[in-house]
Formats: C-alpha cells, sequence, structure tokens
C-alpha cells in the first residue's frame, strides 16, 4: 500500500478487483493438491465420496496414465475441471480428507503403542510390562502371551527362522487394543 492511498481505498480497491493475483494462485494450488489426494486415494475410499460424474471420470483418465510429464499435464487438467465446480461442491470431500488423516494419526500412534509394548515384553522388563498388561486386561491368557515371548527370544537368537511368534504378540497387542476401543465407544 503506498503512502499516499488510505486504508479504505486499497479495501476498495480490493473489493473493485477481486482476490489478487497471488490468492488466486494459492487457490489454485490447493485445488491442485486436492486433486492429487484423490487420484491417489485407494478406489475403495474414493467410490465412498460425493464427486461430480466429470471429475470422477477424469480421475479415472488420470490414473490410467503412466508417463510423469502426462500425468502431470493431466493433473492440471483435473484441477481445472475441479476448479469451474463451486467450492462447496468438494467441502464435503475436503472435510472427510482431514477425518481420514486424523484416523491415521490416531492408528499409526496405536501401532507404535503395540511395538514398543512388544519390545518391553521381549526385552529385561518383560515380566513387569506382563503384569501391567494383565492389569489391563483381565481376559487376558497370560500363560498362551508368555511362551509366545519365550518362542519369540528363541525366534530371536537363531538366524533362518521366521519370526512368527513375534508377529503373533503384535496380533494379541492388536485383539487387546480393539476390545480397548470397543469399550471405549460403548462406555
Amino acid at each position: 500500500m503506498s503512502p499516499s492511498r488510505s486504508r479504505s481505498q486499497y479495501e476498495l480497491d480490493e473489493n473493485e478487483y477481486g482476490p489478487s493475483r497471488t490468492q488466486q494462485r494459492r487457490d489454485a494450488l490447493a485445488v491442485l493438491t486436492l486433486a492429487t489426494q484423490l487420484v491417489e486415494m485407494i478406489p475403495s475410499r474414493l467410490a465412498k465420496l460425493e464427486l461430480p460424474d466429470d471429475v470422477r471420470d477424469e480421475i479415472a483418465n488420470v490414473r490410467k496414465i503412466t508417463s510423469h510429464i502426462a500425468r502431470k499435464r493431466q493433473l492440471g487438467f483435473l484441477a481445472k475441471l475441479m476448479r469451474r465446480h463451486d467450492e462447496s461442491t468438494f467441502d464435503a470431500v475436503r472435510a472427510a480428507l482431514g477425518e481420514n488423516r486424523d484416523k491415521q494419526r490416531q492408528e499409526t500412534a496405536a501401532m507404535h503403542r503395540m511395538e514398543s509394548l512388544r519390545e518391553r515384553l521381549l526385552g529385561d522388563e518383560g515380566d513387569v510390562a506382563l503384569s501391567e498388561l494383565a492389569e489391563r486386561h483381565p481376559t487376558l491368557d497370560r500363560q498362551h502371551l508368555r511362551s509366545l515371548v519365550r518362542q519369540a527370544r528363541i525366534e530371536k537368537n537363531t538366524p533362518n527362522k521366521p519370526p512368527r511368534a513375534y508377529r503373533e504378540i503384535f496380533q494379541v497387542l492388536k485383539a487387546l487394543e480393539e476390545v480397548d476401543v470397543d469399550e471405549d465407544s460403548a462406555g
């Protein structure tokens, strides 16, 4: 804003001429990012979203293209097609993508917790971790889990032996985590 122009004059110009070129570019790049996310989304999740038919067809076209430059050009066309639609058309899609990111973060955090608990069970403080786990989950089969821990330790020290028990411990912990989630949602 130049010193000779008043604030109200600047606001009038912005209202009169619309968004700045920089803002238009930001908006276009946001739509291109959304288009990229839609193309990379797995088909089963994409089918659940409410998208216009022409956008859905163009997403299918972009997925068929393997050449990097051609794919990039087609993504640009998809973004242009999406900009022709009203902004509110894609509000539900943006909301779904935001919720999915939060859900993915929660699932990743839960997986990391289970992995660290598995490492604690296999480590020096395995008995302490097992008793803490048994306190939180009274229905836990201690005997089975203890034998899995023993087998996993043997597998770890034996070369060329597949880590079957190591994986099974993770599955037991995952089942316990799902029980916790079900109890939290019910309660």
